[in-house]
Parts: C-alpha cells; sequence; structure tokens
C-alpha cells in the first residue's frame, strides 16, 4: 500500500511530501463537492421542468379542447337528461376546469419537490464543515532545536516548511 504520492505508508515523508499530499487531497475533495452540487442542483432543475410541463399542459388542455368538448359533452348531456342546452354547457365546461385543476395540482406537487430540494445547501454545509476543520488543525509540536545549531537557522527552517 502506498501514499498518493507514491511514498510507501508508515514511511517517513518529508514535510513538503506531506503539504503536496494534502493538497492533492483537498483538491479532489472540492472538485468532488462541486459534482456533487451539479448533480443536485440537475435533479432540481428536472423537477422544475417537470413541474412547468405540468402547467404548460394545464393550459393547453382548457385552452384547446374547451370548444370540441363542450359542444360533445354538452349535446351528450342534452341526449341523456333532456335538460335545457344552456346548463348541458355549463356542466361541459366544468368538467374542463376539472381536469385543469387536477393537472394544475400535479404542477404545484412537482414545484413543492423542487422547491423542497437541499443539494446546494447541503453541500455548501459540508464545505464550510471541511473548512472549519481544516481552520483548526493545528502543527503537530516540534522538538526543542538542539543547541549545535543558531537560533536563527532554526526559525529559517520553521519559517520555509510552513
Amino acid at each position: 500500500m502506498s501514499a498518493p504520492d507514491g511514498s510507501p505508508v508508515g514511511a517517513e515523508r518529508s514535510i513538503g511530501q506531506l503539504f503536496a499530499s494534502a493538497t492533492t487531497e483537498l483538491s479532489a475533495l472540492v472538485h468532488d463537492e462541486i459534482a456533487l452540487a451539479k448533480a443536485q442542483l440537475k435533479q432540481d432543475v428536472k423537477r422544475g421542468a417537470v413541474s412547468g410541463g405540468a402547467f404548460s399542459l394545464a393550459g393547453a388542455v382548457l385552452l384547446f379542447s374547451l370548444p370540441m368538448l363542450n359542444f360533445a359533452l354538452a349535446y351528450g348531456i342534452r341526449t341523456w337528461s333532456h335538460w335545457n342546452l344552456a346548463i348541458c354547457f355549463v356542466l361541459s365546461f366544468a368538467a374542463n376546469v376539472l381536469v385543469a385543476g387536477l393537472l394544475a395540482l400535479i404542477g404545484v406537487a412537482f414545484a413543492k419537490k423542487a422547491k423542497k430540494g437541499q443539494g446546494p445547501q447541503k453541500v455548501a454545509a459540508s464545505v464550510k464543515q471541511t473548512a472549519g476543520v481544516l481552520q483548526n488543525a493545528k502543527p503537530h509540536p516540534r522538538p526543542e532545536p538542539a543547541g549545535d545549531r543558531a537560533p536563527e537557522a532554526v526559525e529559517a527552517v520553521a519559517r520555509s516548511s510552513s
């Protein structure tokens, strides 16, 4: 088994190798979270499109079927019940409004599902949590420098490795 940079696990790695490995893994994490946000947003957009399609269908049914369906239904009611023709046309119109109302309810149901989609919010919370963990990360304490080195040399090495 080996680390992402190719060095064996458990072997001593330099600070540069550790930093490169952490940077690579953090970059991969950010890319994966962006891909997740895109996938969840795509699903929410799909639900919104279904909702819009259902609303459009409701309007089209109400608009285009009224004349033909009203005549057919009104004359059918007249034949069956022998009521006044005007009452038969009102009943025909009510049936069309009922169908359009049912399609509108389907559209509302899908619109609510699309609105409840919390995909991007979940990803944003995950990114904030990851950033919070990284901000709280503290380096391991280093042993005291040996007496043979000058303090300036130790400080220069510490600055270059951080």
